[in-house]
């Protein structure tokens, strides 16, 4: 089953690739940038406020060079903002986040949880707001698989407090792996709820599951620089049905057109800018499905702002939808999967000036089978985002 898709994906790579308009409007950046990443960038509309966009490090302040962009919305000039002008508030977003099977192993031989993160925290930690999708279960009641094939995704509840040194403030937990507890038991409340503890224990916010289906479509609102911003995250229909919660038992959100509506809908009346996080998709596929594609136009038809997707394991394309920008998936972030595609994916930051959109960047990056992630060097991130941009092809 799983290699008939990755031919698949091969023939429509090359046919999408050989039918390219203009080879030129490719916007691979041949040299770091100002932030000292390869960035695929875009600035927002010619209609909204001009801005530079400026985001403070620990390190440093930097200010993104403006490139053009292949998706429909076209750049804007930039300008040096003045104390009266709008701040600029960077959210950031990466793949799925899996500190289990042989990361987990490597993490206990190496005794240090934080090691995945090292090469990375600074850039994520600099971001106003951090988001991740954390796809596994945390317990000291689950036993760890060690370095061996398993569906059972576990382990330890400091991969919390790591994931808060390195800066993340919200994590979108929809995801089919929430229930994991162990080879012999595969789905536990108990390693749901452990998850859910240890992630708010270090202070990060967990969205899209609760003890019943009210609580997992209730969003999750933080304010920065005077903007409240609301995420929902629900999972998709065609997971495992154990995961998902309902009227009297405990799960996530499942995801389907009456759910999204109720989800968005509530982060509207507490938020400025709501942000939906499906996880969805079919694995190991660039192109989003037809299904896919019709949660997205739901999802923005509901009223969301933005979209950022997760769950298909490979960096997907992504679209603009009646001028909100979907990307339906950034790949693994935190994993030990061994196909060069899957240990690939890409940071987003997304810009906010005030409430509207003000442009987004991609920063590709690779983990290594031990969950060390590191930023992309020139040659893999131009390969990141050629596949990328050759996905976006299907989607106009």
């Amino acid at each position: 089953m799983y290699y008939w898709k990755r031919y698949l994906f091969i023939i429509l790579f090359l046919v999408s690739s050989a039918c390219q308009a203009n080879p030129s409007e490719q916007i691979l950046a041949e040299s770091p940038s100002a932030t000292g990443y390869h960035l695929l960038t875009s600035t927002g509309t010619e209609t909204k406020p001009a801005s530079t966009i400026t985001r403070v490090t620990p390190s440093a302040t930097f200010t993104p060079e403006p490139s053009p962009t292949e998706t429909p919305i076209p750049p804007s000039a930039t300008t040096t903002p003045t104390a009266t002008e709008t701040p600029i508030t960077t959210l950031l977003f990466t793949g799925v986040i899996v500190p289990a099977r042989c990361v987990q192993a490597a993490l206990d031989e190496i005794g240090d949880a934080n090691y995945p993160y090292e090469e990375v925290s600074e850039l994520i930690s600099g971001a106003d707001l951090a988001i991740g999708t954390f796809n596994a279960t945390m317990s000291d009641q689950v036993e760890h698989t060690g370095c061996i094939w398993t569906y059972q995704l576990v382990g330890s509840p400091d991969n919390a407090d790591a994931m808060a040194e390195a800066g993340f403030d919200l994590l979108s937990v929809a995801t089919n792996h929430i229930k994991d507890c162990g080879i012999m038991k595969s789905w536990c409340d108990y390693s749901f709820f452990d998850t859910l503890e240890n992630i708010r224990r270090v202070g990060i916010l967990p969205v899209g599951a609760g003890k019943d289906l009210d609580e997992a479509l209730e969003p999750a609102v933080v304010t920065v620089n005077g903007v409240r911003f609301g995420f929902v995250s629900l999972g998709d229909s065609k997971l495992s049905p154990v995961v998902f919660a309902g009227e009297d038992h405990p799960g996530i959100a499942q995801l389907s057109e009456e759910n999204m509506r109720k989800a968005v809908a509530r982060a509207r009346r507490e938020a400025d800018v709501v942000i939906a996080l499906p996880h969805w998709g079919s694995e190991d596929i660039i192109v989003p499905n037809w299904w896919q594609r019709d949660q997205a136009k739901y999802t923005v038809a509901a009223g969301a702002d933005l979209v950022v997707g997760n769950h298909t394991h490979v960096v997907q394309a992504y679209q603009e939808l009646d001028g909100v920008m979907v990307f339906y998936g950034l790949g693994n972030f935190v994993f030990d999967q061994g196909l060069r595609d899957h240990r690939q994916g890409v940071i987003l930051l997304v810009h906010f000036a005030g409430t509207e959109f003000a442009g987004y960047e991609l920063i590709p990056t690779h983990v290594d089978p031990d969950g060390r992630v590191h930023i992309a060097d020139a040659e893999e991130a131009a390969e990141v985002l050629e596949r990328v941009q050759a996905a976006n092809q299907w989607l106009r």
